[in-house]
Order: C-alpha cells, then structure tokens, then sequence
C-alpha cells in the first residue's frame, strides 16, 4: 500500500493540482491529443517546463493510485467527468 488511506481526500487533492498545472499549461483535460503534446514538448523557458514536468508528475502519481485503488476494489471516479447525454439536459 502506498500509504494513502484516504483515497477520497488524496483524489480530490491530486486533481485539483492536475488541473491548476493543466491551466497553467494551457490544456484541455477531456482532449487526450493536447495532454500528449504538451508533454512530449520541452519549453526552453525554466516556468513553462515545470509547470509541464509537475503536470507529467501528478498524472503519473494519479495512476498509480488508481491501481492501487483498483487492485482493492475500489472505483476512482475519472479526472474530467463526461458530458451529460442528451437525454439528460
């Protein structure tokens, strides 16, 4: 176990940073396409990669936890929620 205990409270702390790093990156969550490119593309500025090496961190860390999570049967709810049907609205 990795030591998280409370997956509840790390989840909802781990996205919040994945999205504030997402924000600063400049990126979509729901586009695959745009998480892909920006990290495979390495900024000459210092701010930018990090932000781009810190956001490559936590998806990562976020993984590993959700197979943690799953390997004890528990369900992580997914980081963008889907869009509601349109039978839905």
């Amino acid at each position: 176990m990795s030591g998280f205990e409370h997956y509840d409270r790390e989840l909802a702390e781990l996205d919040k940073e994945i999205r504030h790093y997402a924000t600063v990156c400049g990126i979509d969550l729901a586009n695959r396409y745009e998480i892909d490119a920006c990290l495979r593309q390495h900024h000459d500025g210092w701010a930018a990669d990090k932000a781009r090496e810190s956001l490559h961190g936590l998806l990562i860390l976020r993984l590993k936890l959700e197979a943690e999570m799953l390997e004890l049967g528990f369900f992580p709810p997914p980081l963008v929620p889907s869009a509601p049907k349109p039978s839905e609205y």
